[in-house]
């Protein structure tokens, strides 16, 4: 088990150290965190050897070149993920490379990691007397937001994760449930988990909480995935009572081909509808990127403008569209997927390179 926590003095001697090669931009100041612009998650690829390695390789590289956000999910890759983040953590700390408090690890929870889902979740879950779950919690054969199933995944992403604390811990998704479970069932399911998480918080499992989705931020108030952020935060406060909450993060994708999270306006705050990390900010919460270049999937030729806005220093467009979203105004980091020694490269050397300050990404959005 690795003891401790991401610390306010460690982070911040881990930007300094890497200051020589990464320009002072690179790192910003989250909740009194140091944290790169860039990090590295952990989603794409089978659930093989060869693969473990390629990604604990990339998780090492990175953290040697100046990224110290580390992001994964149990389910990512049937956990191996998680599991190739803990064998990363091992080389890097037992070589003394960098220490726990310097790093910034996150996981997620909610969705069902094995791919015997309704088999494994029934066997697991709700034929064991330790738990007070039914077949009826699990829903669209995927996904589960029972109070104990959370606390069990978080556990096991701990056991996982080979750490005594996960920073950031993510609720995966939770619109997976929205249209299938009805509006005031869901926000009551969301505040047994909130629960669940201040609890984690006190104990020390976990610094700070949050919700990651898909499409949930990003649709308007009248889309059946919609997730309201100002009534999410609410139930946090409710929940912790006065004394200050740890729902202080979201993860949604944004991208050169969903830009939704920037320029739509669809989240309620006092009485306006803000864009989702307008809003977030707004609330007091961090907003951090998923799916940053698109999983490559969706760039095509990027337009001249594009290219010439980013700067003629960027060789490809997948290290431009990483630079665009780095540069969101409001956005605490950007991550991305990284496992072959080729595209790692490409990515880190951004870390040498300042995103856009506000006024050339609005000239360039605009």
């Amino acid at each position: 088990m690795i003891s401790g926590k991401a610390t306010i003095t460690a982070t911040k001697s881990y930007a300094q150290l890497h200051q020589t090669k990464c320009t002072r931009k690179h790192f910003r100041e989250i909740n009194s965190l140091t944290m790169s612009s860039i990090g590295i998650g952990t989603y794409l690829g089978t659930s093989d050897v060869a693969t473990d390695d390629l990604v604990t390789e990339a998780i090492i590289k990175s953290v040697k070149s100046g990224i110290n956000l580390i992001d994964t999910a149990i389910n990512y890759r049937s956990q191996h993920g998680e599991m190739s983040v803990k064998a990363a953590l091992i080389q890097l700390i037992e070589s003394q490379i960098v220490s726990r408090a310097e790093l910034i690890i996150c996981s997620k929870g909610g969705f069902i990691p094995n791919r015997e889902r309704e088999k494994w979740f029934k066997q697991e879950y709700v034929d064991n007397s330790k738990f007070n779950i039914q077949m009826t919690d699990m829903v669209a054969g995927i996904h589960c937001m029972h109070p104990e199933y959370i606390q069990d995944q978080l556990e096991r992403s701990l056991t996982n994760l080979g750490v005594e604390t996960i920073d950031i811990y993510y609720l995966h998704n939770p619109e997976t449930q929205l249209g299938i479970i009805p509006l005031e069932e869901f926000y009551r399911r969301l505040k047994a988990v909130f629960a669940v998480l201040e609890k984690a918080a006190d104990a020390g499992k976990i610094t700070a909480y949050g919700i990651a989705t898909w499409q949930g931020f990003r649709v308007p108030p009248t889309d059946a995935k919609h997730i309201d952020l100002a009534k999410a935060k609410s139930i946090a406060q409710q929940i912790a009572g006065g004394k200050g909450d740890r729902f202080q993060f979201i993860q949604l994708p944004v991208n050169l081909t969903m830009q939704e999270a920037v320029s739509t306006p669809t989240q309620p705050v006092d009485g306006k509808i803000l864009p989702a990390i307008t809003a977030a900010n707004q609330l007091g919460i961090n907003a951090i990127a998923s799916a940053s270049i698109a999983q490559a999937k969706n760039l095509v030729q990027l337009p001249q403008n594009i290219i010439d806005g980013l700067g003629e220093n960027l060789k490809t467009d997948a290290v431009r569209a990483l630079q665009f979203t780095r540069s969101v105004p409001g956005l605490s980091s950007a991550l991305v997927g990284m496992k072959s020694p080729k595209h790692t490269a490409e990515n880190l050397a951004l870390t040498s390179i300042p995103p856009l300050d506000a006024a050339d990404f609005d000239q360039l959005i605009g």
